[in-house]
C-alpha cells in the first residue's frame, strides 16, 4: 500500500498547492506555506525592483543594504558580509562607484586600509524606495493585538529555525 503522501490525492494536493504559491490563483483559507512562498517571492520581486530602479546588481544591492543600515566598511568587512571572495568585492565595488552609488576613502587611522560608504544621493533615492514597505509592514504590525503578535512571532521564530537548520546541513563545519 502506497504512503499517504504518496497517493494521488496527496500529489493532487501538492500541486495545487505549489500553483497557488507561484502564481495568483486563489489559496485555501488554511494555506499558509501558500502564503509564506508568496512573501518570499514578493520579496524577491521588490528586491529586483530596487536593484533595477538603483541600476545595480543583487550583490550591490547586498552591499549598499549593509552599507546604509551599518555604515561605513572596510572592503573586507563587505566581503565578508556578502559571503563574496575579496576580489569578487572589489568588482562590486567598482560597479558601484561607477553607478556613482559609493565613494571610497583612505581609513583615517590605517592609510593601508580602504573605508566604503554609500553617496548621499543614493542613501536617499534607497531609502526612499524601501520606506513604503517599511511603513506599510509597521502599520500591520501596529494592527495586532498582543495575542495575534505572540502567534505570529512564535511562528517566524520556528520558520527562522527551520531555515537556520536547513543552512547548517548544507553547511556542515568542518572537522
Amino acid at each position: 500500500m502506497p504512503a499517504l503522501e504518496d497517493s494521488p490525492d496527496a500529489r493532487d494536493d501538492r500541486r495545487e498547492r505549489e500553483r497557488a504559491r507561484r502564481t495568483e490563483a486563489p489559496m485555501g483559507d488554511d494555506d499558509i506555506r501558500a502564503r509564506v512562498q508568496r512573501v518570499t517571492l514578493r520579496q524577491q520581486q521588490f528586491e529586483r525592483h530596487v536593484a533595477a530602479t538603483l541600476a545595480v546588481d543583487a550583490p550591490g544591492l547586498e552591499a549598499m543594504d549593509h552599507l546604509i543600515s551599518a555604515g561605513a566598511a572596510t572592503p573586507t568587512e563587505l566581503a565578508r558580509r556578502l559571503g563574496i571572495s575579496t576580489a569578487a568585492m572589489t568588482l562590486v565595488l567598482h560597479r558601484l562607484e561607477n553607478a556613482g552609488h559609493i565613494h571610497r576613502e583612505r581609513h583615517p587611522h590605517d592609510g593601508r586600509k580602504l573605508v566604503v560608504t554609500a553617496v548621499d544621493q543614493s542613501r536617499d533615492r534607497a531609502r526612499d524606495l524601501v520606506a513604503p514597505l517599511i511603513d506599510g509592514v509597521e502599520r500591520v504590525v501596529d494592527d495586532m493585538d498582543a495575542a495575534e503578535r505572540a502567534t505570529v512571532q512564535h511562528f517566524l521564530d520556528r520558520l527562522i529555525g527551520v531555515y537556520d537548520h536547513a543552512l547548517e546541513a548544507a553547511n556542515p563545519p568542518p572537522r
